[in-house]
């Protein structure tokens, strides 16, 4: 377990959850967010996307974090190893509420610099759907990596924290 992709919802704790499993193996973290929100939440162009991720992945260890759907094909065909957060979307909607909360006109440190912690009604929405319109095309992907792939699915904080504590 050297190239480590995780995924899941907004708020199903990517960030937190890939921070300390970087510190448990001493492998170095990419936030997604980090890379791809410049200041003042201007998004970077997917060609520098592509290219950022296709440079991070030919390292020879790396724990990636995030979703990013069109791109996240790069990173599932160079990892050994994929963790979904398959966290229930009450939970995950709570969690982005009290982030909200806590990094009031702050920005979060898996964040961007300069992009101040918001939550509106889109992506609030994008959370809520999720397990429709974003989940089912996951799994499939999963199963199709399954053979060549360790595949994690953690379906609650429980199983998160588990998971944790046995490596």
């Amino acid at each position: 377990m050297k190239k480590i992709v995780i995924i899941g919802s907004g708020g199903s704790g990517k960030s937190t959850f890939s921070k300390k499993l970087g510190e448990r193996l001493h492998i170095n973290v990419y936030h997604l967010d980090a890379l791809f929100w410049k200041a003042n939440w201007e998004g970077t162009p997917k060609a520098e996307q592509i290219n950022i991720q296709k440079q991070l992945v030919q390292q020879d260890e790396w724990i990636i974090d995030g979703n990013y759907g069109g791109t996240l094909d790069i990173r599932l065909n160079a990892a050994d190893t994929i963790i979904f957060l398959d966290i229930p979307r009450l939970i995950c909607i709570y969690r982005l509420i009290k982030r909200r909360i806590k990094y009031n006109k702050k920005t979060r440190p898996d964040m961007g610099v300069g992009n101040e912690e918001k939550l509106d009604i889109e992506f609030l929405k994008w959370v809520w759907q999720y397990p429709v319109s974003k989940r089912p095309h996951i799994l499939e992907k999963l199963e199709l990596l399954s053979m060549e792939k360790e595949i994690v699915q953690l379906k609650s904080s429980k199983e998160v924290e588990t998971y944790l504590e046995s490596l």
